[in-house]
């Protein structure tokens, strides 16, 4: 079972990360704007660029709303009293793997389960 300060600290982290988050969200993203295709109005090569810098922007989005959704499903257990417990078998997460990664909901000996299965 995790400490009291552990639990305190893994939910200011938490939420900070989500915050961080948020505020990305609502600010405005230049590169999510519409590819020029007019070949007279910008290169080609240009455009390729652009075309690529959309593709690792949307990519990126998707990420950031993966992980904000982790964090939300985290701090939900957090305030349930589940935060730390792995959600198969119940046991608790170790702490060096809470660390590694806040959001995670289950034990290394479940993960290895999950990915083999």
């Amino acid at each position: 079972m995790l400490a009291e300060s552990d639990l305190v600290r893994f939910r200011t982290l938490l939420e900070s990360r989500l915050n961080e988050l948020n505020a990305a969200f609502q600010a405005p993203d230049d590169r999510a704007q519409e590819v020029e295709l007019d070949q007279s109005r910008v290169g080609r090569l240009s455009r390729m660029d652009a075309l690529q810098q959309q593709a690792f922007s949307d990519a990126a989005r998707v990420r950031a709303m993966r992980e904000r959704a982790r964090i939300e499903i985290a701090i939900q257990r957090w305030k349930s009293g589940e935060y730390g417990l792995c959600t198969q078998c119940e046991e608790p997460i170790a702490l060096g793997r809470l660390e590694f990664d806040p959001t995670t909901s289950l034990c290394i000996s479940c993960a290895h389960l999950s990915e083999s299965g």
